[in-house]
C-alpha cells in the first residue's frame, strides 16, 4: 500500500464491503508513501495516526477526465477505477484557496513540482487544489503556507478586515531580540511597511507604503502633497512585521534613520524600473523617498522550545 498526501483512506466493512469510514491522508511517515499515515477523518474532523489493516484501501487523488479515481488495496496487483467520492462539506468558498496558492507560487517564480516538494505533498494534489474546487485540511494549508513563506491565514483570507493577533497566545511564548543580519533578511527586498512621520498638522502619523530595499536603503514612492511625504528630510521610523494567527507567532523589524527625497534622475529611473509593484494606493506617486537606517532592531515570538 502506497499513498500520497491528499489521497483518501477508506475503511470497509468486512461483512458487506461497504465503506464505513474515510478520511484524507494529511501526513506521511515514510518517503515512499507506505504506512502509517496521519488521517483527517471526515466523520469526526480529527487527525489520528493509522496503521491500515486488510479492511482498508487507498483512493488516490489522481483523477482522469471522466471524474474517476484510482484505488489501491493491500496486495492488489492492479488498481480498479471507481467513482470519485463526494467532497466533504466545505466551510470555505471552493477554489479560492487554490487560486491564492497559484498566484503566490507564480509571483515567486516557483514551479508546481518545487512547491509540492517544499510542502511535502504530491504534485497531483497541488495541481488539483489549484485547478479544481477543493477544501484542503489545515495541516495541508500550514505546509503550503510554510513552503510559500506566508501564513495559512493569508491563504484563507479569513478575517481579512480584522487586525492580526485575534488568536490565543502561545502557552509558553518566547520573545527574543533579532540580530542585525536577521533583521536585514526579514526586511528583505520589498513588501508593505509602515513609516512613522510628523504630519503637517504637527500630529504623529503612521502610513503603510509599498517599499523596496536597495543597497540597504529603504525606498518608497509617494505624492509630494501626501502625509507620507512628510518623511522627507526628517528622522523617521519604518516598521515591517509578519503575524501568523494560525500558529500565534510572528516577528517585527524597526528601522530608524534620516529620510531624503531621491532627486538624481538615474537613481529615480532605476528605482522605478526595478520596483516589484506600483503603489497599491494608486494615483500619481512618482516621488521617491529613501531612508538610510542608523538603527535596525527586531523581535520574534516563537514557542519556548524553539
Amino acid at each position: 500500500m502506497r499513498a500520497h498526501l491528499g489521497d483518501q483512506l477508506v475503511i470497509e466493512s468486512p461483512a458487506t464491503g461497504d465503506g464505513k469510514r474515510d478520511g484524507e491522508i494529511v501526513g506521511l511517515h515514510h518517503a515512499d508513501g507506505t504506512p502509517p499515515y496521519d488521517v483527517h477523518w471526515s466523520d469526526t474532523d480529527e487527525v489520528t495516526l493509522v496503521f491500515p489493516g486488510p479492511d482498508a484501501h487507498i483512493r488516490h487523488l489522481d483523477q482522469d477526465p471522466g471524474g474517476t479515481a484510482q484505488e489501491s488495496h493491500p496486495g492488489a496487483g492492479e488498481a480498479a477505477a471507481v467513482a470519485a467520492p463526494e467532497p466533504r462539506t466545505r466551510t470555505r468558498e471552493a477554489g479560492v484557496v487554490g487560486r491564492r496558492v497559484a498566484e503566490e507560487r507564480r509571483r515567486q517564480g516557483l514551479s508546481l513540482d518545487e512547491t509540492a516538494r517544499r510542502a511535502r505533498m504530491a504534485p497531483q494534489y497541488l495541481a488539483h487544489l489549484e485547478e479544481r474546487p477543493a477544501d484542503p485540511t489545515m495541516a495541508a494549508l500550514i505546509r503550503l503556507a510554510d513552503a510559500l513563506g506566508t501564513t495559512a491565514t493569508a491563504l484563507l483570507d479569513e478575517g481579512a478586515d480584522l487586525p492580526p493577533g485575534q488568536s490565543h497566545a502561545l502557552l509558553q511564548p518566547q520573545l527574543r531580540d533579532l540580530a542585525p543580519d536577521e533583521c536585514r533578511a526579514l526586511l528583505s527586498t520589498h513588501g508593505v511597511g509602515r513609516v512613522a512621520v510628523t504630519a503637517s498638522s504637527g500630529h504623529p502619523a503612521i502610513i503603510p507604503v509599498n517599499y523596496e530595499v536597495v543597497d540597504e536603503a529603504i525606498a518608497f514612492r509617494t505624492a509630494p502633497d501626501s502625509v507620507a511625504a512628510a518623511a522627507a528630510e526628517a528622522e523617521v521610523a519604518f516598521e515591517v512585521d509578519h503575524v501568523d494567527d494560525t500558529l500565534s507567532r510572528g516577528w517585527s523589524v524597526l528601522a530608524v534613520g534620516p529620510a531624503s527625497v531621491v532627486t538624481e534622475p538615474e537613481a529615480v529611473r532605476s528605482l522605478t524600473q526595478h520596483a516589484h509593484t506600483t503603489p497599491w494606493a494608486g494615483g500619481e506617486r512618482e516621488m521617491w523617498v529613501s531612508i538610510r537606517p542608523t538603527s535596525l532592531t527586531g523581535r520574534r515570538i516563537t514557542p519556548a522550545e524553539q
